[in-house]
């Protein structure tokens, strides 16, 4: 959309009374059921659609409440539902798709090998097996260590590791209390946008999911990764935990009086 677009689309809901009074009570949206609204359901229809596509990210009931102040919130619900049966007819090349806890007007899948071509020919888009074979293994057991994908999947995954949180599509969610304490991984949004999937309940049967990775991917390796239960770890004893809240302690200490740890070995 256009920035004129935009210009007219924001002018247009002012006239109609959706202004920044309308903004402000959006979040009492919900209770407006009984309410006539401000546009007829015809442009709210339209008013929706103008405002998924020109959204960047997938965009939240909640966004639309506030952005449709003056439309009750079962009225945009009903044009929401006609929009995605109209984007779900037979030859149309995008899709109204509910993601991310979000809705996004996306390319359809099939279509996908086109528009790759049309933007960027050249860049590899595709992540490497090992890379996929390891987003799946956190995917299906988050929170997990890389000590633990090691053991599932038999394979050093630092570097693999790396890629997937420069492409944002792990973070690392923690650290898990036991011996070393180390960092734990899960899947992001980006992850949900990037396989279409609404939250991580829609995560389809390992089976299915490896046919969406490729099919050079390892199935029974990675359903018996999956499947296998966790290593046994030692968790961190008493003495461990008195000791690193003390280490923390000395450290946090040492940094309020101006010395660096790191200082005080090397002047030993």
């Amino acid at each position: 959309m256009s920035d004129q677009e935009k210009d007219n689309l924001e002018e247009k809901l002012h006239t109609d009374g959706v202004g920044e009074s309308a903004v402000a009570d959006g979040a009492d949206s919900d209770e407006s059921a009984g309410e006539t609204s401000v546009l007829p359901p015809a442009e709210v229809r339209a008013v929706l659609e103008a405002l998924i596509f020109a959204s960047e990210q997938p965009i939240t009931p909640r966004e639309i409440g506030q952005v449709l102040g003056g439309v009750p919130k079962d009225a945009w619900q009903a044009a929401l539902a006609e929009l995605q049966e109209e984007y779900a007819r037979d030859g149309r090349g995008l899709q109204l798709v509910e993601v991310a806890s979000g809705w996004q007007i996306t390319t359809r899948p099939e279509y996908n090998d086109w528009v790759r071509e049309l933007l960027d020919p050249q860049r590899p888009t595709r992540l490497s097996i090992q890379a996929l074979e390891t987003l799946a293994v956190i995917a299906y057991k988050q929170p997990v260590t890389q000590p633990e994908v090691i053991e599932l999947r038999g394979v050093k995954s630092g570097g693999v590791l790396k890629t997937l949180l420069e492409k944002r599509l792990i973070r690392i969610t923690g650290r898990k209390e036991v011996v070393g304490r180390p960092m734990l991984y899960g899947t992001t949004r980006e992850f949900l946008l990037h396989f279409g999937l609404k939250d991580l309940t829609e995560l389809p049967k390992i089976e299915e999911f490896a046919e969406v990775l490729g099919e050079e991917v390892d199935v029974e390796g990675l359903k018996r990764a999956i499947e296998a239960p966790r290593p046994v770890e030692i968790p961190l004893s008493e003495e461990d935990g008195e000791q690193l809240t003390l280490d923390t302690n000395a450290g946090d200490a040492a940094t309020d009086d101006g010395i660096d740890p790191g200082d005080e070995a090397d002047e030993g």
